[in-house]
């Protein structure tokens, strides 16, 4: 029988023998409930540089996973370590999620202990539900309480995620204010000291907001003081966002199997275009109107990727940049209809002048002759 594969592994399967060799070398002190000290989380995260570790006289180095403020990341574990919650704001597409995976992985062990806030998500969702077959059969107890996160954080001394706060209805995330206050979560369906949980040292709340997206909820004064406010900003130096998608663009085709060079000049289109619009101007001082969709770097990724799969499949596997003028009009047409003169102008404006300065450029000006059809 054929092997099945994970289609997304979890953090801490992915980075495995990076979090198996921080463990072997790790010396420092760990807060109560952490698989690691802070300065081997931070390591995790923001890479071990050119040292490396030792795991079963193995050598490894870990990578970078993170790029942008490395305070953040300091200012985030401090937080965690803490009683208060943390929550991550910043624009969609910005590692939000990424990061707040990755620091449960280091911290908990584990990245899955997670809600997923949406406009449907409901208190059991949060907290707990019940099995009602059992509920009807043997009454409330513990045999039919069906955990949620937050009750498997509270037992089991875990950080739980819970991405895309505002999402959810103000009076659902309002559930959460006396558990970050009191560290106690109540069940008044039973009885005795199985009513009242209390949380194992290890629990917090790490939360993800995006700060223009639509359908989101403003959060009540209460629930903000049980939180520290961090920002999480795109990625400003080309350079690094560069290197960035490079290597997360390699990563996610070989999960497809998919083992092909992406040469970088190719890459810089990608790149190029997306700062172009997301910055309302060019490089060179060009004033360009933005699109209301976001260009951020996980989609510059996406698009990468998509590009990558369309040039082994229906290229000759060899990423040119008119693949990534063929995929890059799912990202760039999403909301609104104007964005297609946008995009139309851009290329008219800036595209078709950089095709008589290089081949890259007049590729995917010549890859993008559809735009006149639209």
């Amino acid at each position: 029988m054929e092997k099945k594969t994970i289609i997304k592994a979890p953090s801490e399967i992915l980075y495995r023998e990076e979090l198996e060799a921080l463990k072997k070398i790790d010396s420092g002190k760990k807060p109560p409930g952490w698989q690691l000290s802070p300065n081997a989380v931070r390591t995790f995260i923001l890479g071990s540089g050119k040292s490396e570790l030792k795991n079963q006289d193995k050598a490894i180095t870990v990578q970078q996973k993170f790029y942008g403020d490395d305070s953040l990341i300091d200012r985030c574990i401090v937080t965690l370590i803490s009683n208060r919650g943390l929550l991550l704001v910043g624009e969609p597409g910005t590692a939000k999620s990424m990061l707040s995976e990755l620091l449960c992985a280091a911290i908990s062990g584990t990245s899955t202990t997670t809600i997923q806030g949406t406009a449907g998500t409901t208190e059991d969702q949060i907290k707990y539900s019940w099995n009602y077959a059992l509920l009807l059969s043997q009454g409330p107890g513990l045999a039919s309480l069906v955990p949620a996160p937050v009750y498997t954080g509270l037992t089991e001394g875990m950080i739980v995620r819970f991405e895309e706060i505002t999402r959810c209805q103000p009076e659902i995330q309002d559930t959460l204010i006396s558990i970050m206050s009191d560290k106690i979560l109540h069940i008044p369906e039973l009885k005795g000291e199985q009513s009242t949980v209390c949380a194992i040292k290890g629990f917090n709340i790490l939360a993800t907001a995006n700060v223009r997206d639509r359908g989101v909820h403003e959060m009540s004064s209460a629930l903000k003081r049980r939180f520290n406010f961090e920002t999480v900003f795109p990625i400003k130096d080309k350079q690094i966002e560069m290197k960035l998608i490079h290597e997360q663009t390699t990563l996610l085709l070989g999960e497809v199997d998919i083992d092909m060079e992406i040469p970088l000049n190719v890459l810089d289109v990608l790149v190029t275009t997306f700062h172009d619009l997301k910055n309302g101007q060019t490089e060179d001082g060009i004033v360009i109107e933005k699109p209301t969709t976001v260009m951020s770097t996980a989609e510059a990724v996406a698009v990468g990727v998509s590009a990558g799969i369309d040039a082994y499949y229906f290229g000759k596997q060899r990423l040119e940049p008119g693949h990534i003028a063929r995929q890059i009009m799912g990202t760039v047409f999403k909301d609104d209809p104007e964005d297609m003169k946008k995009f139309r102008h851009y290329f008219h404006t800036v595209v078709k002048k950089r095709a008589n300065q290089s081949r890259e450029w007049k590729d995917f000006w010549n890859s993008a002759q559809w735009l006149e059809r639209k």
